[in-house]
């Protein structure tokens, strides 16, 4: 398997950055260029979309450019540039014993269906911003993707 087919999941906090300028958006962006086997989750886009009507309610983007990002966010997801993956019980159940198991990491709700989520479109690898959510996933067995360095963690002490 190359490095442009593995098969990655990419959370909120990653998917973000390629719709709205933040620290570390250009290197997401050259990181997934090219790549094949990306997945992503209703629950991401959901999550995306409420980032970004925080930010309009904030006076940060107006409700045009908030309404551009969200109609390329779909755009793109519809595109077939990634699997999209759906929360049904199964998922939900994987994320309440992810809770139940992962001891060394305090996982959150939403975190646990990410991490569920991954493991339900087969992901081997993950792409997430949010410190808890690599210490939870590395602990579960995914590799996590750490930007701006681009290393795989496989090893859950790394990522501290």
């Amino acid at each position: 398997m190359s490095g442009a087919d593995i098969p990655l999941y990419i959370d909120s906090s990653a998917l973000a950055k390629l719709y709205v300028p933040e620290n570390n958006s250009d290197e997401v962006d050259a990181y997934l260029r090219g790549k094949i086997g990306l997945m992503i989750s209703e629950l991401a886009i959901t999550e995306v979309l409420s980032a970004i009507a925080r930010r309009r309610r904030e006076g940060a983007v107006s409700a045009v450019v908030a309404n551009r990002i969200r109609d390329a966010l779909l755009a793109d997801a519809d595109s077939g540039a990634f699997a999209r993956l759906h929360l049904d019980p199964a998922v939900h159940r994987a994320a309440e014993r992810l809770l139940l198991t992962t001891t060394a990491a305090p996982l959150r709700t939403l975190d646990a269906l990410h991490v569920a989520l991954a493991f339900s479109g087969a992901a081997t690898h993950l792409l997430t911003f949010d410190r808890r959510m690599r210490d939870a996933a590395a602990q579960s067995g995914l590799n996590v993707i750490d930007l701006p360095e681009l290393r795989v963690l496989d090893d859950p002490a790394a990522s501290k």
